[in-house]
């Protein structure tokens, strides 16, 4: 645990050297892409979005989330992924706050404006790599009044407190089931639902975002969840939804990635 400790403070360190004396190369992991803001100064408009997410604050993101372009968002795929990214101070070192970077969830969906120009306006359109930050989220990495400025990201794990979290929506016959709060890779590729009234887990699909549908009247039964994440991790969490559960109600277990 002390060398796991240890080995975190030292990459911290060599990320806000790199950043300081701003030399991140692309060909160390690292992408270009362009950010923005939205939301408002305290993220309110930010809540709910393209993945299913309602209260930020609630399904353990907070203000440090972002919509990401269609060339990111991968159909919803990547709702809950996290983004390391630092403002790209060798081209705009004006408007980069020096030696900072952010961890970012991906919680929303930046859509395509095809009446404007890719690169006056149409930030989000396809193939741009862009992210669309939650304003106090782009204030951590760059100047408010620079409206847009030139990113290096990658994919890390993400950092959650406590478990996995499941909202139950839909109706009789028809589960939906929102994820949140998933640590590790923190976006989903597969999700297994089994009721305490049956031995086969059934395969879910992706609704939208990050909900997950079951067709299978599941009623008065306690609900167990098997989760894989996209680098192929896979958590179970043995009834985690009690028998009495009722449509509209959330869930948490102790168990994370």
């Amino acid at each position: 645990m002390t060398n796991i400790f240890c080995f975190s403070i030292l990459a911290n360190f060599l990320l806000a050297m790199l950043c300081t004396n701003m030399i991140i190369s692309v060909s160390a992991g690292w992408m270009q892409a362009h950010a923005t803001f939205y939301g408002g100064s305290d993220a309110s408009g930010t809540m709910g979005g393209a993945c299913g997410y309602g209260d930020l604050y609630t399904d353990g993101y907070k203000t440090n989330t972002a919509a990401l372009s269609t060339a990111l968002f991968n159909d919803g795929k990547s709702c809950g992924g996290c983004y390391q990214m630092v403002c790209d101070a060798t081209k705009v070192p004006q408007w980069c706050l020096k030696g900072k970077w952010i961890t970012i969830t991906a919680t929303n969906f930046c859509p395509p404006n095809y009446a404007l120009p890719n690169d006056d306006g149409g930030w989000c359109n396809p193939p741009r790599p862009h992210f669309d930050m939650a304003q106090p989220a782009f204030e951590t990495i760059a100047i408010y009044r620079a409206g847009i400025v030139p990113v290096l990201y990658r994919k890390v794990g993400c950092r959650r407190s406590g478990g996995m979290r499941f909202t139950m929506n839909g109706r009789d016959y028809f589960e939906l089931v929102l994820i949140s709060n998933v640590g590790g890779a923190g976006d989903l590729s597969q999700v297994w639902i089994k009721g305490s009234k049956s031995n086969k887990w059934e395969t879910m699909s992706r609704n939208w975002g990050a909900n997950w549908q079951s067709l299978t009247y599941l009623n008065g039964q306690s609900l167990s969840f098997k989760i894989q994440a996209s680098n192929g991790k896979i958590k179970t969490a043995i009834d985690v939804v009690p028998s009495y559960w009722q449509f509209g109600q959330s869930f948490k277990t102790n168990i994370n990635f």
